[in-house]
Protein backbone atom coordinates (compact mmCIF):
# COMPACT_ATOMS: atom_id res chain seq x y z
CA UNK A 1 0.00 0.00 0.00
CA UNK A 2 2.76 2.57 0.68
CA UNK A 3 4.31 1.78 -2.64
CA UNK A 4 1.44 2.56 -4.68
CA UNK A 5 1.12 5.41 -2.77
CA UNK A 6 4.63 6.54 -3.31
CA UNK A 7 4.32 5.92 -6.88
CA UNK A 8 1.09 8.11 -7.23
CA UNK A 9 2.49 10.86 -5.22
CA UNK A 10 6.33 10.91 -6.69
CA UNK A 11 4.51 12.62 -9.83
CA UNK A 12 3.43 15.29 -8.06
CA UNK A 13 6.12 17.34 -7.05
CA UNK A 14 7.68 17.12 -10.41
CA UNK A 15 4.68 17.64 -12.21
CA UNK A 16 3.95 20.77 -10.13
CA UNK A 17 7.77 21.66 -11.80
CA UNK A 18 6.89 20.55 -15.44
CA UNK A 19 3.37 22.92 -15.66
CA UNK A 20 5.88 25.61 -14.48
CA UNK A 21 7.68 24.71 -17.19
CA UNK A 22 5.06 24.87 -19.81
CA UNK A 23 3.58 27.90 -18.85
CA UNK A 24 7.20 29.65 -19.12
CA UNK A 25 7.52 28.38 -22.02
CA UNK A 26 3.78 29.39 -23.65
CA UNK A 27 4.74 33.17 -22.31
CA UNK A 28 8.14 33.02 -24.31
CA UNK A 29 6.00 31.92 -27.46
CA UNK A 30 3.67 34.53 -26.55
CA UNK A 31 6.43 37.08 -26.69
CA UNK A 32 7.91 35.88 -30.24
CA UNK A 33 4.26 36.86 -31.60
CA UNK A 34 4.25 40.58 -30.31
CA UNK A 35 8.47 41.07 -30.63
CA UNK A 36 7.44 42.22 -34.30
CA UNK A 37 4.17 44.33 -33.56
CA UNK A 38 5.81 47.19 -31.76
CA UNK A 39 3.26 46.73 -28.85
CA UNK A 40 5.92 48.00 -25.95
CA UNK A 41 3.76 48.03 -23.33
CA UNK A 42 2.73 44.46 -23.74
CA UNK A 43 5.90 43.16 -24.44
CA UNK A 44 6.91 44.31 -21.56
CA UNK A 45 4.05 43.54 -19.30
CA UNK A 46 5.05 40.36 -20.45
CA UNK A 47 8.49 39.73 -19.81
CA UNK A 48 7.67 41.01 -16.17
CA UNK A 49 5.21 38.18 -15.58
CA UNK A 50 8.21 35.70 -17.47
CA UNK A 51 10.56 36.93 -14.95
CA UNK A 52 8.35 36.92 -12.22
CA UNK A 53 7.21 33.06 -13.18
CA UNK A 54 10.28 32.53 -13.42
CA UNK A 55 11.45 33.77 -9.86
CA UNK A 56 9.55 31.81 -8.34
CA UNK A 57 9.46 28.76 -10.01
CA UNK A 58 13.67 29.27 -9.32
CA UNK A 59 13.45 29.66 -5.83
CA UNK A 60 11.04 26.92 -4.86
CA UNK A 61 13.61 24.71 -6.72
CA UNK A 62 16.76 25.63 -5.54
CA UNK A 63 15.29 25.93 -1.41
CA UNK A 64 13.09 22.91 -1.25
CA UNK A 65 13.82 20.56 -4.74
CA UNK A 66 17.01 20.92 -5.52
CA UNK A 67 18.27 19.59 -1.90
CA UNK A 68 15.88 17.07 -1.97
CA UNK A 69 17.10 15.95 -5.34
CA UNK A 70 20.56 16.02 -4.23
CA UNK A 71 19.97 14.04 -1.23
CA UNK A 72 18.65 11.44 -3.61
CA UNK A 73 20.37 11.15 -6.60
CA UNK A 74 23.91 9.55 -7.21
CA UNK A 75 24.77 12.51 -10.14
CA UNK A 76 25.31 15.58 -7.89
CA UNK A 77 26.23 16.89 -11.18
CA UNK A 78 23.35 17.35 -12.16
CA UNK A 79 21.76 19.91 -9.34
CA UNK A 80 25.00 21.68 -9.79
CA UNK A 81 24.54 22.04 -13.59
CA UNK A 82 21.25 23.08 -12.58
CA UNK A 83 21.88 25.75 -10.28
CA UNK A 84 24.69 26.89 -12.75
CA UNK A 85 21.55 27.67 -15.62
CA UNK A 86 19.31 29.13 -12.64
CA UNK A 87 22.79 31.94 -12.35
CA UNK A 88 22.04 32.64 -15.67
CA UNK A 89 19.02 33.31 -15.92
CA UNK A 90 19.06 35.58 -12.63
CA UNK A 91 22.03 37.12 -14.61
CA UNK A 92 19.41 37.76 -17.79
CA UNK A 93 16.11 38.76 -15.73
CA UNK A 94 18.39 41.36 -13.51
CA UNK A 95 19.83 43.02 -17.04
CA UNK A 96 15.89 42.96 -18.53
CA UNK A 97 14.96 44.32 -15.81
CA UNK A 98 17.31 47.20 -15.84
CA UNK A 99 16.47 48.05 -19.59
CA UNK A 100 14.74 50.42 -21.60
CA UNK A 101 12.38 48.01 -23.17
CA UNK A 102 12.30 49.89 -26.52
CA UNK A 103 15.31 48.45 -28.48
CA UNK A 104 16.19 45.37 -30.07
CA UNK A 105 18.85 44.39 -27.28
CA UNK A 106 15.80 44.14 -24.93
CA UNK A 107 14.03 41.44 -27.27
CA UNK A 108 17.49 39.89 -28.11
CA UNK A 109 17.84 39.65 -24.26
CA UNK A 110 14.55 37.77 -23.59
CA UNK A 111 14.97 35.93 -26.37
CA UNK A 112 18.20 34.36 -25.19
CA UNK A 113 16.79 33.75 -21.73
CA UNK A 114 13.91 31.76 -23.26
CA UNK A 115 16.76 29.48 -25.31
CA UNK A 116 18.70 29.24 -21.63
CA UNK A 117 15.29 28.36 -20.18
CA UNK A 118 14.10 25.82 -22.71
CA UNK A 119 18.19 23.94 -22.74
CA UNK A 120 17.41 23.94 -18.59
CA UNK A 121 13.90 22.76 -19.03
CA UNK A 122 15.10 20.09 -21.47
CA UNK A 123 17.97 18.99 -19.17
CA UNK A 124 15.64 19.15 -16.23
CA UNK A 125 12.62 16.81 -17.99
CA UNK A 126 14.98 14.22 -19.57
CA UNK A 127 17.46 13.89 -17.28
CA UNK A 128 16.92 15.06 -13.76
CA UNK A 129 12.95 14.05 -13.26
CA UNK A 130 13.32 10.22 -14.68
CA UNK A 131 15.80 9.34 -12.29
CA UNK A 132 14.24 10.96 -9.42
CA UNK A 133 11.09 9.15 -10.02
CA UNK A 134 12.59 6.26 -8.78
CA UNK A 135 14.29 7.44 -5.98
CA UNK A 136 13.01 6.96 -2.82
CA UNK A 137 11.84 10.57 -1.38
CA UNK A 138 9.13 11.66 0.69
CA UNK A 139 7.05 13.05 -2.15
CA UNK A 140 3.85 13.75 -0.36
CA UNK A 141 5.83 15.74 2.04
CA UNK A 142 8.20 17.94 -0.66
CA UNK A 143 5.17 18.44 -2.86
CA UNK A 144 3.14 20.06 -0.21
CA UNK A 145 5.88 22.33 1.22
CA UNK A 146 6.73 23.21 -2.71
CA UNK A 147 3.45 24.36 -3.27
CA UNK A 148 3.14 25.93 0.28
CA UNK A 149 6.45 27.97 -0.73
CA UNK A 150 5.45 28.94 -4.56
CA UNK A 151 1.93 30.27 -3.25
CA UNK A 152 3.64 32.28 -0.76
CA UNK A 153 6.13 33.85 -3.63
CA UNK A 154 3.42 34.18 -5.52
CA UNK A 155 1.16 36.15 -3.14
CA UNK A 156 4.61 38.52 -2.60
CA UNK A 157 5.05 39.25 -6.22
CA UNK A 158 1.51 39.61 -7.22
CA UNK A 159 0.93 36.65 -9.15
CA UNK A 160 -2.07 34.59 -9.79
CA UNK A 161 -5.50 35.32 -10.55
CA UNK A 162 -7.31 33.44 -12.99
CA UNK A 163 -4.65 31.99 -15.28
CA UNK A 164 -2.95 30.86 -12.25
CA UNK A 165 -6.73 29.05 -11.13
CA UNK A 166 -6.48 27.49 -14.67
CA UNK A 167 -2.85 26.37 -14.36
CA UNK A 168 -3.78 25.04 -11.22
CA UNK A 169 -6.64 22.68 -12.87
CA UNK A 170 -4.60 22.11 -15.72
CA UNK A 171 -1.72 20.50 -13.20
CA UNK A 172 -4.40 18.34 -11.24
CA UNK A 173 -5.85 16.78 -14.47
CA UNK A 174 -2.26 16.20 -15.67
CA UNK A 175 -1.36 14.69 -11.61
CA UNK A 176 -4.54 12.53 -11.83
CA UNK A 177 -3.78 11.22 -15.19
CA UNK A 178 -0.33 10.31 -13.95
CA UNK A 179 -1.50 8.65 -10.80
CA UNK A 180 -3.63 6.65 -12.87
CA UNK A 181 -1.13 5.89 -15.64
CA UNK A 182 1.74 4.64 -12.83
CA UNK A 183 -1.30 2.53 -11.25
CA UNK A 184 -2.07 0.87 -14.82
CA UNK A 185 1.62 0.31 -15.02
CA UNK A 186 2.42 -1.07 -11.81
CA UNK A 187 -0.69 -3.52 -12.20
CA UNK A 188 0.47 -4.59 -15.74
CA UNK A 189 -3.09 -3.37 -17.27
Amino acid sequence: MARSMRKTAAPEAIEMLIQDHRKVQKLFKQFEKLKNQNEEQDKRDLVEQTCAELKVHTEVEEEIFYPAARAALEEAALVAEALVEHGSAKQLIAQLEGMDNAGEEYDATFTVLGEYVNHHIQEEQEQMFPKLKKADLDWDALAAQMQQRKQQLQEEMGLGGEQEEETEHEYRRSAQRDAAHSRRSATGK
